[in-house]
């Protein structure tokens, strides 16, 4: 695999780190499954792509973004906890209600950014190129998001958070606002996958109705392949382990499509997906019967 090939690898791997933190606070802490990141990743796409084609701040852009998808996965989590329907079936509402939305949003099925100014462009250094500089960008804000994450979840309000994900019952008797605690995990999810898609957006040149279609599983692969790989209990390398996740498992997805000899195809990536995940949920049985073996 060529230099450009892995730098484009890499750079997708830190957007879906992105998407991988959110759908890690809503699978793992507040276990609920959300398929709304399906519709908010468009929508952070969307809505950035349209403010920068308006003549907006690419920054301004970013950040109306992030509000919007924060306000859409707490409407699931309000349909959720405030009107009794099932956390499955809520998601799945709010998903499919995005899909229009988000054509909505664009009056139309995609917004090019080709000659637009992106926050890739406008922070980049002159003397560095825009295929390395880009990686590089995403890394500080995918850094950024751990620190903040990580700080937060030590909070008091962090801990209720995850204590309301372990033991609803146990949080309700300890007087803890379960249902607030719900809907502000699911926003603080769904930010994430909205400014996963605002960068993506930005990065391959414009936003499309069909960007958001499979995030879920993306998001998931991530989280799985990276605590498959660094099984840790510590809040901070479980962060850690996410990232990490998500950009082996773009490099995975890189090496396969861009190896000639084992004949895959761009129509080939939701099979290839489909094998990783597979593999990665059946690694901790395969360690564990070499450990029986050995032992």
């Amino acid at each position: 695999m060529s230099l450009f090939s892995s730098l484009g690898a890499l750079e997708l791997g830190f957007i879906y780190s992105l998407v991988a933190l959110g759908v890690f606070i809503s699978f793992r802490i507040l276990r609920f499954p959300d398929l709304t990141v399906d519709g908010t990743f468009a929508t952070g796409g969307a809505i950035a792509a349209l403010v920068i084609s308006m003549g907006g701040s690419p920054f301004l852009a970013t950040a109306l973004a992030m509000l919007v998808c924060a306000f859409a996965g707490m409407i699931t989590g309000w349909l959720n906890v405030k009107l009794g329907i099932m956390d499955l079936l809520a998601s799945i509402l709010m998903m499919t209600a995005l899909y229009s939305i988000n054509l909505r949003i664009m009056d139309g099925p995609n917004i090019p950014l080709i000659t637009n100014d992106t926050v890739f462009s406008v922070l980049q250094p002159a003397f560095i190129d825009d295929y390395i500089w880009r990686p590089v960008l995403l890394l500080l804000v995918v850094i950024i998001a751990k620190f903040l994450l990580d700080r937060y979840f030590a909070t008091q309000s962090g801990l209720a958070m995850r204590s309301t994900g372990s033991n609803l019952r146990m949080a309700r008797a300890q007087g803890i606002s379960t249902d607030r605690m719900v809907m502000l995990g699911m926003a603080i999810s769904n930010a994430l996958v909205g400014l996963g898609g605002a960068m993506f957006a930005q990065s391959q040149g414009g936003s499309d109705i069909s960007m958001g279609i499979g995030t879920i599983v993306i998001g998931l692969a991530a989280v799985i392949v990276g605590q498959s790989i660094i099984p840790a209990r510590k809040f901070v390398y479980v962060t850690l382990a996410v990232i990490i996740g998500a950009v082996i498992y773009r490099f995975f997805i890189a090496l396969a499509l861009n190896s000639d000899f084992i004949g895959l195809e761009a129509q080939d990536l939701n099979l290839v997906t489909a094998l990783l995940v597979t593999f990665a949920l059946i690694l901790p049985k395969l360690n564990k019967m070499l450990k029986a073996r050995k032992g």
